[in-house]
């Protein structure tokens, strides 16, 4: 299976998510979180189509990328989850690299009124092929991983009756 930047994001915040999400159960149409992330990324910046490219290359889709500038511009709709957005960021520069591309990025938070300069280090290479290991092995696994134990983390994700609400007994 093709390493995609959700699986990449996914992993850096929950394993389960992840392996639930490559496994084909989707839970993100019923979620209000991630609709308003939806329209943010439609809004916030509805120029930029006209200026930017968008890109799909091995598995990833880059919404915004500034050729002129060579920069990846990734929308975000809050920092919750900051380190697994700027990590998302770096394997979209490391894919480009890979394709001959030399590129920056830029994180954007339009609701906080924020911007993250992000940049590939040599030392992030190994990391992300690393990360890219475990992706695979978390993906090959026959059972689900097991939940974070913290579910107030959790409630805002679009997994969190899939994994938090258990049956009632009749």
């Amino acid at each position: 299976m093709q390493i995609t930047g959700t699986h990449f994001n996914y992993y850096l915040i929950c394993h389960r998510k992840l392996w639930l999400f490559a496994n084909g159960i989707h839970m993100e149409q019923t979620s209000e979180t991630v609709q308003e992330g939806k329209l943010i990324h439609q809004s916030a910046y509805a120029d930029r189509a006209s200026r930017y490219k968008e890109i799909e290359l091995e598995g990833i889709k880059i919404d915004y990328f500034d050729p002129k500038n060579s920069t990846v511009h990734e929308i975000k709709r809050g920092k919750s989850v900051e380190q697994a957005h700027v990590w998302q960021l770096k394997y979209y520069l490391y894919k480009l690299l890979k394709s001959g591309i030399e590129a920056s990025g830029v994180l954007e938070y339009p609701k906080l009124r924020k911007t993250d300069q992000v940049f590939l280090k040599d030392e992030d290479k190994d990391k992300i092929a690393k990360m890219e290991q475990d992706i695979s092995n978390i993906l090959e696994q026959k059972e689900t991983p097991p939940r974070l134990k913290n579910p107030s983390f959790c409630k805002k994700c679009a997994y969190y009756d899939f994994c938090w609400v258990e049956e009632m007994d009749n």
